[in-house]
């Protein structure tokens, strides 16, 4: 036997075979022996119950409606379908070309018929739509860099252009008709609203596209960032006041622009002004933009409750001074570099501004002109708001004065009386603003109010 063990695997056989035969007679002995004991039966698992269906009131349902102001919840991607690869695109971009079975929707019927101004005549919107539709061929997809609740930013590429491309999920089908039409329509909206608009100071339009999963619409990429990244990096440290007038009269130019063509913008705000790569200011993002006469008509609820006016959150008409109130928020944290009412809430500071007439604090060290333009910008009554052509203007003096004094002190102190309740300190603001301002042009609206 000891020639088993000189091997190892006749060794393991051994004991292999061994150790078989020992259960096996274990097995055969089990009926003359005491019987193995059985472990106890497990106890069965109560069914489960059903979960009760719970009825939402209706404050729940419009409080979790308004969140969505301020939050972007994350959403599922779905999976690509796989690609040859002969068709692989460059390094960090994919290709926007879709399956056969996967076309352009290119009927008319598509598009909802919404007509809009432009001059003396009037430009269906599947017109308008197909004339930007781009070639899906010719488009590469890079990295994401932005979210919103329903939407993607990425960067792209069209034909050989770098862009960026804005991909707004359409519901899976039967998800939320309701929904799915929003967002149908606000594409819409956004590409009709942006084909018109050519100004240095708004984003350029590139193309779009209406694939049957989600909405596109591309524009210019702009490398130089959002004033909310470029005032995040400050730190709380306060901006040269040359620098503070430069990008606010980028912002308020391409306002002045806007507002011409009749437009409202209705969600001004830092993260809404991106930077190109000479540092020139962009108004972009035009998803809740309306034409001012049919703003009051659309029954939506659009803006961020930081920078929205008081009429918006009473649900009140309201006009292109919506605007006007949500820049004087921007030009305040221009100057100060924080974000308005950071100790609150977005709802809570929603409330004080509605029920106790809240504003920020405007710090001593800015200049007694500045500090009147931002006070008359978020008015409470809209009435009292200048006009982006005023406001332009007196930004435009303001420059002025200080490249040739380095300083704006020189303009009196006492103009910044003129909020106090007193008609001769009122008129005598008024008149300061009208020697800053030029002649103003005609406007296709109603006549602009005079500054009080």
């Amino acid at each position: 036997m000891m020639w088993l063990f000189d091997h190892p695997r006749r060794a393991q056989t051994l004991r292999w075979i061994s150790l078989s035969t020992r259960t096996s007679t274990a097995r055969g002995s089990s009926d003359a022996s005491t019987k193995v004991s059985k472990p106890p039966p497990k106890p069965k698992r109560r069914a489960k119950s059903p979960i009760p269906k719970r009825v939402i009131s209706d404050v729940f349902k419009e409080a979790k409606a308004a969140t969505k102001r301020f939050s972007s919840p994350q959403r599922q991607r779905k999976p690509m379908s796989p690609r040859s690869p002969d068709d692989s695109p460059p390094l960090g971009f994919a290709s926007l070309r879709a399956p056969s079975k996967l076309k352009i929707n290119t009927r008319a019927s598509s598009w909802p018929r919404t007509n809009l101004d432009s001059g003396p005549a009037r430009v269906a919107a599947p017109e308008i739509l197909e004339r930007w539709t781009v070639d899906r061929s010719e488009l590469l997809i890079g990295h994401r860099f932005a979210s919103g609740a329903y939407s993607r930013l990425f960067h792209g590429i069209y034909k050989d252009q770098p862009v960026a491309v804005k991909f707004i999920r359409q519901p899976d089908d039967g998800e939320d008709d309701e929904l799915s039409a929003k967002l149908d329509k606000q594409f819409t909206s956004e590409v009709t609203i942006l084909a018109r608009l050519q100004h240095r100071n708004v984003i350029k339009l590139v193309g779009a596209c209406n694939c049957p999963t989600v909405f596109c619409v591309i524009t210019e990429f702009l490398s130089g960032g959002s004033l909310r990244a470029f005032l995040r990096k400050l730190e709380r440290e306060t901006l040269p006041l040359e620098k503070v007038i430069s990008i606010a009269l980028d912002i308020a130019r391409g306002l002045e622009y806007i507002h011409l063509q009749g437009i409202v913008h209705r969600d001004i705000k830092p993260e809404n002004i991106l930077f190109d790569g000479e540092f020139c200011a962009k108004v972009v993002d035009f998803g809740v933009a309306c034409e001012e006469k049919y703003c009051n008509l659309l029954g939506d609820d659009p803006g961020t409750y930081r920078w929205m006016a008081p009429e918006m959150y009473k649900h009140k008409p309201y006009g292109r001074k919506v605007d006007v109130y949500s820049f004087g928020l921007v030009l305040w944290e221009l100057v100060t570099g924080s974000l308005p009412y950071q100790d609150m809430t977005p709802l809570q500071a929603a409330f004080a501004v509605v029920n106790k007439n809240l504003r920020p604090a405007i710090p001593l060290s800015c200049p007694a002109a500045l500090k009147l333009l931002i006070e008359q910008c978020w008015s409470w009554q809209p009435e009292r708001r200048p006009e982006f052509q005023q406001i332009v203007s007196v930004l435009e003096n303001l420059k002025t004065v200080l490249e040739r004094d380095g300083t704006l002190d020189k303009i009196p102190g006492s103009i910044c009386q003129a909020l106090e309740p007193n008609d001769q300190n009122k008129k005598k603001a008024g008149n300061w603003i009208q020697r800053l301002s030029y002649a103003q042009p005609a406007f296709s609206g109603p006549p602009p109010p005079k500054l009080l």
